[in-house]
């Protein structure tokens, strides 16, 4: 199927699903404010791919290496299939402009399509070294996109970057517990279930299992740990960018201050960000400006 021309799909249509963290904000600069919500769009319709609707594991496989498809598609110059237009005429653009690394792009299809088949076949990570692999290509690519386009480099930045991002995938996991659970997702790993003395009974949405809290209170410890271990990119970064960043590590550790203020119990309630939230995460974004 014939693509339309660049210039009738060359806006990416508005960011509008609920997320934590800022994204391509008023705070981003301008220029790259496109090509950050390309990106964003990219990501945010494959994993709606994996992820929501009714359809079955094979369908979602399938449509997941259609969008791959078109992916190496426009990343070789030819055209697209015309399923999502929406997604791949202004990515085709950022991919010409910025000479965006498409592996770190087929790094994310890769991850979802893990996801769809650890849900389909039940299957568990084995240690939680196996899920922080995951988060390599689940999350880490996202942060190498960005400063990608922020022309950064460097080793450190880099790894701070895989930090960040890898602490923010893990905080959305036991952020989102009582909804991954109920879906068949299942994160905690069996060694971290297993030395914490935590059964599947115990993160059902009726539990109050002592053993299911001290689980995700390590899991949120550790991954405060990551996020702050990362957080020095943010300071480094120049201009409306370092704010951006600021933000999205300081929305992070908003959120494991509410999983925390609920006992860890996420299991029961999921907890969120709210504008009230805003003021608090400006004034600990100026913080880290101090330091």
């Amino acid at each position: 199927m014939n693509t339309p021309p660049p210039s009738t799909h060359t806006a990416s249509p508005p960011v509008d699903h609920y997320e934590n963290f800022p994204v391509a904000s008023w705070l981003c600069p301008p220029r790259l404010r496109p090509a950050i919500a390309a990106i964003y769009h990219f990501a945010r319709t494959a994993d709606d791919l994996a992820d929501e609707g009714d359809a079955d594991a094979a369908q979602r496989l399938d449509a997941l290496a259609q969008y791959r498809a078109d992916l190496l598609a426009i990343a070789s110059g030819q055209a697209h299939s015309g399923q999502w237009p929406q997604v791949f005429d202004p990515l085709r653009k950022v991919l010409r402009d910025f000479q965006l690394p498409v592996p770190l792009l087929a790094d994310l299809l890769d991850a979802f399509a893990q996801d769809v088949r650890y849900t389909a076949t039940q299957r568990r990570y084995r240690d939680d070294a196996e899920l922080l692999d995951y988060c390599t290509r689940s999350a880490n690519p996202v942060g190498r996109l960005l400063l990608h386009l922020y022309g950064i480099r460097d080793a450190l930045s880099l790894t701070q970057s895989d930090q960040i991002c890898s602490a923010l995938q893990l905080i959305n996991f036991w952020q989102d517990m009582s909804v991954d659970v109920g879906r068949g997702r299942w994160y905690p790993s069996q060694q971290a279930m297993a030395a914490h003395g935590v059964l599947d009974a115990d993160l059902q949405a009726d539990s109050t299992s002592e053993n299911a809290r001290r689980l995700i209170a390590a899991y949120a410890n550790a991954a405060k740990a990551l996020m702050q271990a990362g957080a020095p990119l943010a300071c480094r970064i120049p201009g409306r960018a370092g704010w951006e960043l600021r933000l999205v590590v300081q929305g992070g550790l908003r959120m494991l201050d509410k999983i925390e203020a609920l006992d860890f119990a996420t299991w029961r309630t999921r907890p969120k960000l709210t504008v009230w939230d805003a003021p608090r995460l400006a004034w600990r974004a100026v913080w880290m400006r101090q330091q």
